[in-house]
């Protein structure tokens, strides 16, 4: 464990942020209306990702959301986990009372009863004796933070045997704009002055932002538009705000002994399905994962964060085989029936990355596979049902291959965890 950390200017003010604006803005009363699905934290893509489909749903998940904020993450899972009947509990550390006020009107909203409240910082875990916990989720927290190397190595030390945690950083390149106003607020609106005051500066400048500024021209975030106050603030004049390439961030795992087991979605990751030059993807495959990764991120230009399951290093667990008769494909979360709608008449599927849209190929027999789909039915039950449709077994067995490791990549298609 790390010693506890001095209170900088910065940390003040961004202690000072959070109580008076938590964020994101949210209202309880909305809870009756929606909920919000997102990565990480998804109870399917913790099963699979970070459990490799092994770990019994039987096994309660006891679970920290480091730095909760006003609690998206912690209602989806928790609420995931209720309707499932899955046994654990969620607990939601933060230093806001607001914030932790709302996720707290939230959860009663919704009558959830495995979520627990912590009001403390993540710069000082040691005196909370917190135990070990199943998975970690720590999302759009450690690029704030005054030594992100120190508190994830804190988190890391928290994971139980063969655990995992959900991360997500700020990327630099789909955030163009962001940096260059908040760098101009800094000195308009100074960190030691009321968050109030500083946000109505914020008001006043982007109230006349000159059609030129980048921040103007950039479509991958909407905080500065469609998030109250509250999105304003954390957007434009958040006063630690760390971006990282995915390099980067790779890096950032390795010095807390962490590995990534999947880049969200892998896919966007993989550059060749943008370049569909020969020469090109020729190149592409001598090169490594990482190298590729950072290809891609480069020349997409839209990567506002990154997102990552992660266990400690050499600990991936390996999942399936997904073409065992006994294996039990399952959607993530589109029903497989309304994927198969997606799909056009050349049998690919518009899939988008951000604001960039690909066109992504799938064998024909893919959009009579996926309404298949139900977490209940094995391969094996799947390839009988196509052999009654024309579909020899070797013939699915092919496939199949295609289809589930290109909507694997797409964290579309995962594999069931066992009862």
């Amino acid at each position: 464990m790390t010693a506890p950390k001095t209170q900088d200017l910065r940390d003040s003010s961004l202690a000072a942020q959070y109580e008076a604006y938590p964020y994101p803005e949210r209202d309880p009363r909305d809870e009756q209306k929606r909920l919000f699905i997102g990565s990480p934290s998804h109870l399917r893509e913790i099963d699979y990702w970070v459990f490799g489909a092994q770990r019994p749903r039987s096994t309660p998940l006891r679970v920290l959301i480091a730095g909760c904020g006003t609690g998206d993450g912690a209602i989806m899972l928790a609420t995931q986990m209720t309707r499932a009947e899955r046994a654990g509990e969620v607990v939601c550390l933060d230093r806001s009372s607001k914030a932790l006020a709302t996720v707290q009107a939230r959860a009663k909203a919704r009558g959830l009863e495995n979520i627990r409240l912590i009001q403390a910082s993540l710069n000082n875990l040691a005196p909370l004796e917190l135990g070990v916990f199943d998975y970690i989720d720590c999302c759009g927290v450690l690029h704030h933070l005054p030594d992100p190397v120190a508190t994830l190595k804190d988190l890391t030390a928290h994971l139980a045997e063969g655990g995992g945690m959900g991360l997500m950083v700020y990327a630099p390149y789909g955030r163009t704009g962001v940096y260059m106003v908040q760098e101009a607020l800094e000195k308009l609106a100074p960190l030691n002055e009321t968050p109030s005051a500083r946000l109505d500066y914020a008001k006043r400048v982007m109230r006349t932002l000159p059609a030129t500024a980048w921040l103007r021209q950039n479509g991958n975030f909407g905080d500065h538009l469609n998030g109250g106050d509250a999105g304003l603030y954390d957007l434009l004049l958040n006063p630690r705000d760390r971006a990282y390439t995915v390099n980067a961030f790779l890096d950032l795992l390795e010095s807390a002994g962490l590995e990534s087991s999947c880049l969200m979605e892998p896919a966007r990751y993989n550059p060749a399905l943008f370049m569909p030059d020969p020469k090109l993807r020729a190149r592409l495959s001598a090169l490594s994962a990482s190298e590729q990764a950072s290809i891609a991120e480069d020349l997409t230009g839209n990567m506002a964060t990154h997102v990552a399951y992660v266990v400690r290093k050499g600990a991936r667990i390996t999942p399936p085989n997904y073409q065992h008769p006994d294996t039990v494909p399952i959607m993530r979360e589109i029903p497989g029936v309304e994927l198969a709608k997606q799909m056009l008449p050349n049998h690919t599927l518009p899939f988008a990355f951000g604001t960039l849209v690909v066109p992504i190929a799938l064998p024909a027999q893919a959009r009579g596979i996926l309404p298949l789909i139900d977490g209940q039915r094995s391969v094996g039950e799947l390839a009988a049902i196509l052999s009654t449709r024309g579909v020899p077994h070797d013939k699915f067995q092919t496939v199949w291959q295609e289809t589930f490791l290109t909507l694997e990549s797409l964290n579309r298609v995962l594999l069931q965890s066992p009862a």
